[in-house]
């Protein structure tokens, strides 16, 4: 199986091989995580040369070059984890001190700042993993990703949970002070508390009139707080200010518009409420990532199929 085609389609794939002959260093874009089952071998990469045996677990970083020379041989088995599957775990894991996705990724990559690891955990514990590993391998083989989906989850979990305190880290202080509320991230509620009547009333004109062009103050006027009291009840809500909140259904609704229409970037941009092309485009790579005229150009092209 090529793990490249971890990407066409799963987020997830294991397989298993047994390697006699020397590989030379490769690179791929996305997390790898790599259990030693028999044999031993040289590893070069980022740690320089390390020998590896089993009840060793390697892991590396998205686009780390490695290598290895079996002594003999080694078999292995190798889990691909997508990069923005692992990056959302992360955001998840931190929540409390992370804004957004965004801030996510810069976090992990201060956090995991080592790009090859070699994890000793002894073969007790990595003999915990192997029918997890050898049910990961079959469902990848089987292409059961989409049906089994979360079993795969399931057993990742199972597998890190055993990997992950083994995982060194790079202390990074963060406190829930710097977390920043201007960018357009899809929102989050800090807690499973109710919704002040406030809070919804503000998210309800927002999604009614993407378009207005609001002002916090006629916003907060709008629910009869002041536009301190709103944007605190709002952010305890959703996470950002309204406005942020809004540049986000700004952006999402300009994505849409970019995918289902032909309309120029200036025409969608103004129909969700910005009055300049500059503007939309900034804020719509601020939270895609890419520029609106790239964004429609990735659209898969439809194909009419008449009777």
């Amino acid at each position: 199986m090529n793990p490249r085609a971890l990407h066409d389609y799963q987020v997830l794939l294991a397989r298993t091989q047994t390697v006699h002959r020397p590989v030379g260093p490769v690179a791929y874009d996305c997390v790898k995580v790599i259990v030693v089952r028999d044999g031993s071998a040289i590893l070069f990469s980022e740690f320089g040369q390390q020998a590896v045996r089993p009840g060793d677990v390697v892991v590396l970083a998205p686009s780390t070059l490695c290598g290895s020379e079996p002594e003999g041989h080694i078999t292995v088995t190798t889990i691909y984890a997508d990069t923005d599957y692992v990056i959302d775990q992360a955001f998840w894991q931190h929540v409390g001190i992370l804004h957004d996705r965004l801030d996510a990724r810069g976090f992990a990559e201060k956090v995991y700042s080592d790009p090859a690891q070699i994890l000793r955990l002894g073969e007790d514990r990595t003999g915990m993993m192997m029918a997890w590993l050898d049910e990961m391998v079959a469902l990848s083989l089987d292409g059961q990703f989409q049906r089994r989906f979360h079993r795969l989850q399931a057993l990742w979990f199972a597998i890190m949970d055993v990997v992950a305190p083994y995982v060194r880290i790079s202390p990074v202080r963060l406190t829930p002070l710097q977390r920043a509320r201007s960018r357009p991230a899809p929102p989050r509620t800090r807690r499973f508390t109710p919704l002040r009547r406030e809070a919804l009333l503000a998210r309800e004109a927002l999604h009614e009139h993407i378009a207005h062009s609001w002002t916090l103050r006629e916003l907060a006027e709008s629910v009869r707080l002041s536009p301190q009291q709103l944007t605190r009840v709002f952010a305890d809500a959703y996470g950002k200010t309204p406005i942020a909140y809004l540049t986000m259904l700004r952006v999402q609704e300009m994505a849409r518009l970019l995918r289902e229409t032909d309309q120029p970037v200036a025409v969608t941009g103004r129909q969700v409420g910005w009055s300049s092309r500059s503007r939309a485009t900034e804020a719509f790579i601020e939270h895609v990532g890419i520029s609106p005229s790239r964004y429609r150009a990735m659209r898969p092209i439809s194909t009419d199929h008449r009777m």
